[in-house]
């Protein structure tokens, strides 16, 4: 069973799904303006730009409350789930937080969705712990917010890398994480920490004969398979997976779970810079990290949490599953995320 349950995190992470399966009842989403949810009344939504330190032009969504007065307000950036776009989760977290009184930030992550970088849908431990602190600059430029005041949250992947990104950058004066995934670990491990050093070195030597095929050829090879065809005896994770980014729920036409795939070479970076190395320097800095009971990955969750210094809180919300906490309104804890950022965004 753990056998099974590696491959599918494999096909889910690294190679991603096949754009030429996908289902009919999903065509009439195939638009680029599509957003997975409702646009609050009491905010307003503008699409904004801004670099990081690579020269990468990131595209981003920037929530106002309406109506916030003159004084300069706290502000959050957001990003995930991995391989996700800001018209996904990451926008739903800030529709919701801007009505609660935050400027939010919803970026996609370099490579992926509209934001820049060739070639396309690769991700990296350093340039994605980069994309918060890039979002951070902008955020701390803007008149209407106070720089003293910026927080960021990190869903899914995204968690670790928000974490990774707090601990050097002091200007985060607080870190959230949701339904956190450590793609670092899970890459170079496995699930459960199950790969061997004989499959991991396999897998390097894998990665470089395929970058041989990439270098002759000029351009990146992407995997073909994952969510778009999921077998009736696939993992119940792999499923829920699907039920979120294949069907009307969650799908969008940029976001590589439901519409692409990672490069074939995408997790070497990943599987040789652990990300959580230095988790104890976000502190005094707080740490939210929220994870659902039944949810596969809610050992990721623990692990930072436990590795983690004061001070820090654990939210295990009750029943919930890993994607629940990426749209279940009922489900994610808006009230203990706004409460944690007034008490440490003030």
């Amino acid at each position: 069973m753990i056998k099974t349950i590696i491959t599918a995190i494999v096909s889910l992470f690294m190679l991603g799904v096949n754009a030429q399966n996908q289902q009919k009842e999903m065509k009439q989403l195939d638009t680029t303006d599509h957003y997975t949810f409702q646009l609050s009344e009491k905010v307003t939504r503008k699409k904004v730009t801004f670099k990081n330190r690579f020269g990468i032009t990131l595209t981003a969504d920037l929530y106002v409350p309406k109506n916030y007065g003159t004084i300069p307000l706290p502000a959050i950036a957001i990003s995930g789930p991995y391989g996700a776009v800001k018209e996904q989760s990451s926008g739903l977290y800030a529709n919701e937080l801007a009505q609660r009184g935050f400027i939010t930030l919803a970026f996609d992550p370099s490579y992926t969705g509209e934001s820049s970088g060739k070639p396309r849908n690769i991700s990296s431990p350093d340039i994605n712990t980069e994309d918060f602190s890039a979002a951070v600059d902008y955020l701390g430029l803007q008149k209407n917010i106070d720089r003293n005041k910026i927080g960021i949250i990190g869903i899914c992947g995204f968690g670790g890398y928000a974490l990774n990104a707090a601990a050097p950058d002091k200007r985060i004066k607080a870190v959230a994480t949701s339904t956190m995934y450590d793609i670092s670990r899970s890459s170079a491990n496995g699930y459960y920490d199950a790969k061997t050093q004989e499959e991991r070195t396999k897998e390097f030597v894998q990665i470089g004969e395929q970058r041989w095929k990439d270098a002759e050829k000029g351009k990146s090879a992407y995997g073909a398979t994952g969510l778009a065809n999921v077998a009736e005896n696939a993992p119940q994770f792999v499923k829920e997976y699907a039920a979120y980014y294949r069907s009307n729920r969650g799908f969008h036409p940029r976001s590589l779970n439901s519409n692409a795939s990672w490069t074939l070479t995408n997790a070497v970076s990943n599987m040789n810079a652990p990300i959580l190395s230095y988790i104890k320097e976000i502190s005094p800095r707080p740490i939210l990290i929220i994870a659902g009971e039944k949810a596969h990955s809610r050992y990721f969750s623990e692990t930072a949490y436990n590795e983690a210094a004061e001070p820090k809180e654990l939210v295990i919300v009750p029943n919930a599953v890993h994607t629940d906490l990426y749209d279940q309104k009922d489900k994610i804890p808006f009230d203990n995320l706004e409460a944690f950022f007034k008490e440490n965004l003030k």
